[in-house]
């Protein structure tokens, strides 16, 4: 994956075996891809993602998002990766394919203070990060407001 070929289902951003982790300080990311580095990953399993090019490509992705990208939790992830954006926040994307990668990717994560981080299946996006304690389990709906907690830390 790269910027120029972004994977995309319906027209919006959907790169299903990576781990999408976002952090509010580009030193916490710099951190974060220099451990990834010293875990294996070599520099074309991480992409990086200025503030400004997320809320870029969401803009992009938004206006050509076909209806169908509603149905599921993919367009609401977009935007709520935008609202991030707005608020600073940076990004790394990485190719994590098996279990074992994905393993360091959390633990990397929570060592450098990722905000979020969101493994992206074929089927299903599942939230890596622990939430507060006492947070419930939700419903994956636009109704549920789960991507506004996303947004707001709470999860």
């Amino acid at each position: 994956m790269d910027k120029h070929n972004v994977p995309e289902s319906f027209g919006v951003f959907k790169p299903v075996g990576h781990v999408v982790i976002t952090f509010r300080t580009a030193a916490d990311l710099a951190g974060a891809e220099a451990a990834l580095h010293e875990q294996g990953f070599a520099a074309s399993e991480i992409v990086r993602y200025t503030p400004t090019e997320m809320i870029n490509q969401v803009n992009a992705e938004i206006e050509r998002a076909s209806p169908l990208a509603a149905i599921g939790q993919d367009l609401n992830l977009i935007k709520a990766h935008r609202e991030l954006a707005e608020e600073g926040c940076s990004f790394l994307v990485v190719h994590a394919p098996e279990q074992a990668h994905v393993d360091k990717v959390i633990a990397v994560a929570h060592t450098c203070k990722a905000v979020v981080a969101q493994r992206y299946g074929r089927f299903v996006t599942e939230e890596l990060m622990d939430g507060d304690p006492g947070d419930n389990q939700t419903n994956e709906s636009p109704d549920t407001g789960l991507d506004e907690a996303v947004v707001a830390g709470r999860r």
